[in-house]
C-alpha cells in the first residue's frame, strides 16, 4: 500500500525533473500570489468605492477584456517570435504597471476611473503574455511525456495562488491597507524575472516569416474550423466563461451585504474557492497518462454547477465555505482540461494561436459575462443569479457528456510520438 502510495506521488510531480520547469515554477508561484493579492484589493476597493455590483463587473472587464480583442496578436507573436522573450518582456512590464498603480494609490491621486484603466492596460499585457506564457512550458519541460503533468502542475500554482494571495490580502487590507497590496505585487515580480534569466533553452533558430501577421491569423482560424475536438471545446470554454465563471464578481456582495463581514471574509470566501480549485488540480495531476479527459471535464462541470447551486442560498457561512471550495474543485477541469487538450492535441506550428484562441475564450468572455452578471444580478437579486448559473453550468456539462457519448470517442494526452509526429509534418510559418 506504501509503495503504491509512493508511485502516485511521482507521479502528480515527475515534471519537476525538468530544471527549466523547477525555476519557472518558483518564479512563477511568487509572482501569482503578488497577482491575486492586487486582483482581491482592486474588487475591495472598487465595491467599497462605489457599493456598485456593476462596477464589480466593470473592473473584471477592463482587466479581461483586452485578451479578447488581442489574443489573436499575441498568440501569432508567440508562434512568430522567440516565446521566452516576449514572455520575459511581458513580465517587466507588468512589473511597471504594477509599480504605477502602487504609487498613485500610495499618493493618493486615483479614482475608480484610474484603477480600471490600469486594469485595462494590464489586459492588453496579458493578451500577449498568456500565449507565450503557455506554450513556452512545452519547451521547459525535457520529456514531453510529462506535459500534461506540467500544465496540471501550473493550475495548481494558480489556485495555491488563488489559496493564499486573497486570504494574506485580507489580512493586510484591514492592517495595513490597500497600498501594500499593490507594492508587494509590484516586488514579487523580481522573483518571476530572475527565474526566467536563471533558465537556459537551446539557442532556436531565426525563422523568417514569409507571410505577414493577418495571414498567420487567418491560418490559425482556419485550423480551428477544420478541428472539430478542439472546436468544440473551446466552444464551451467560452460559454462557461461568459455564463457561468463572472460568479467570482459577485463574492464582496456574499462577503459584505449577505454574512454581514468585511475584507477579510471576502479574503476567506476567495482562498475557498482557491483551496477547492487547488485540490481539483492535485486531482488532475493524479491522473494516468491516458485518462479521458473529456468525460473528467463532463463530470466535473456538473460538480461545479451543483457548488454554486448549493452556494448561492447558503446562509450559513461554515457550510457556505464548503460549498465554495466544492465550487473550486469543478471550476478548475474548466481551465486544467481544456488547456492540456490544447496544447496535447494541437500542430506545434500552431499551439500559440490556439492558445490565443483558449485565450479568447477563457479571458475574453469572462469580462462580457460580468457585465452580464453584475446587471442581472441588480435586477434579479445576487442569490438568484448564482443560481442560475449553477443550473446552466450542468446543462454545459450534459452537453459534454453527449458530445462524447454521440461521437464515441475520448481525449486523451497523447503520446511523446503522436505530439512530435505533427511537428516533423508542420510547414514552416
Amino acid at each position: 500500500m506504501t509503495e503504491a502510495k509512493h508511485k502516485r506521488n511521482i507521479t502528480t510531480f515527475e515534471a519537476f525533473k525538468s530544471r527549466n520547469y523547477r525555476l519557472y515554477f518558483l518564479g512563477q508561484s511568487l509572482s501569482l500570489m503578488g497577482t491575486w493579492m492586487q486582483k482581491t484589493a482592486v474588487s475591495w476597493v472598487v465595491y467599497s468605492l462605489t457599493h456598485s455590483k456593476f462596477m464589480l463587473g466593470l473592473s473584471l472587464f477592463a482587466t479581461m477584456f483586452p485578451a479578447f480583442i488581442f489574443s489573436f496578436v499575441g498568440g501569432a507573436t508567440a508562434d512568430r517570435h522567440n516565446r521566452y522573450r516576449v514572455l520575459l518582456i511581458t513580465q517587466v512590464v507588468s512589473m511597471v504597471q504594477a509599480v504605477v498603480l502602487t504609487l498613485i494609490v500610495f499618493f493618493g491621486h486615483y479614482s475608480v476611473w484610474t484603477i480600471l484603466a490600469l486594469s485595462f492596460v494590464l489586459g492588453i499585457i496579458n493578451a500577449f503574455d498568456v500565449p507565450a506564457r503557455q506554450s513556452l512550458v512545452n519547451e521547459l519541460i525535457e520529456d514531453k511525456k510529462y506535459l500534461g503533468n506540467a500544465i496540471a502542475l501550473n493550475s495548481s500554482m494558480v489556485n495555491l495562488s488563488r489559496l493564499i494571495g486573497p486570504a494574506i490580502a485580507g489580512f493586510i487590507l484591514e492592517t495595513f491597507g490597500d497600498v501594500f497590496c499593490f507594492g508587494i505585487n509590484a516586488i514579487s515580480f523580481i522573483a518571476v524575472i530572475t527565474s526566467l534569466l536563471m533558465i537556459r533553452l537551446p539557442k532556436a533558430e531565426v525563422q523568417r516569416h514569409k507571410k505577414n501577421i493577418l495571414q498567420d491569423i487567418k491560418n490559425g482560424w482556419s485550423y480551428l474550423k477544420n478541428e472539430k475536438q478542439l472546436r468544440f471545446i473551446i466552444f464551451m470554454l467560452g460559454l462557461i466563461s461568459l455564463f457561468v465563471l463572472p460568479f467570482s464578481t459577485l463574492m464582496p456582495v456574499y462577503a459584505k451585504d449577505i454574512f454581514k463581514g468585511n475584507a477579510s471574509t471576502f479574503g476567506v470566501i476567495d482562498s475557498m474557492i482557491g483551496l477547492g480549485a487547488l485540490s481539483g488540480a492535485m486531482f488532475l495531476a493524479s491522473l494516468k497518462p491516458r485518462a479521458n479527459l473529456r468525460k473528467v471535464l463532463g463530470i466535473n462541470t456538473l460538480i461545479f454547477g451543483i457548488g454554486l447551486i448549493l452556494f448561492s442560498y447558503m446562509h450559513h457561512y461554515p457550510t457556505a465555505l464548503a460549498c465554495a471550495v466544492l465550487t473550486g474543485f469543478g471550476m478548475m477541469s474548466q481551465v486544467t482540461i481544456t488547456n492540456t487538450i490544447v496544447q496535447t492535441t494541437a500542430n506545434p506550428a500552431m499551439r500559440g494561436r490556439m492558445i490565443s484562441f483558449y485565450a479568447m475564450a477563457f479571458f475574453g468572455m469572462q469580462p462580457l459575462g460580468g457585465l452580464i452578471v453584475g446587471s442581472i444580478s441588480q435586477w434579479i437579486g445576487v442569490p438568484n443569479t448564482v443560481l442560475a448559473q449553477g443550473c446552466i453550468a450542468i446543462l454545459i456539462g450534459i452537453l459534454h457528456i453527449r458530445f462524447l457519448q454521440k461521437n464515441k470517442f475520448s481525449i486523451k494526452r497523447k503520446t511523446v510520438q503522436q505530439m512530435i509526429q505533427p511537428a516533423e509534418e508542420a510547414p514552416a510559418s
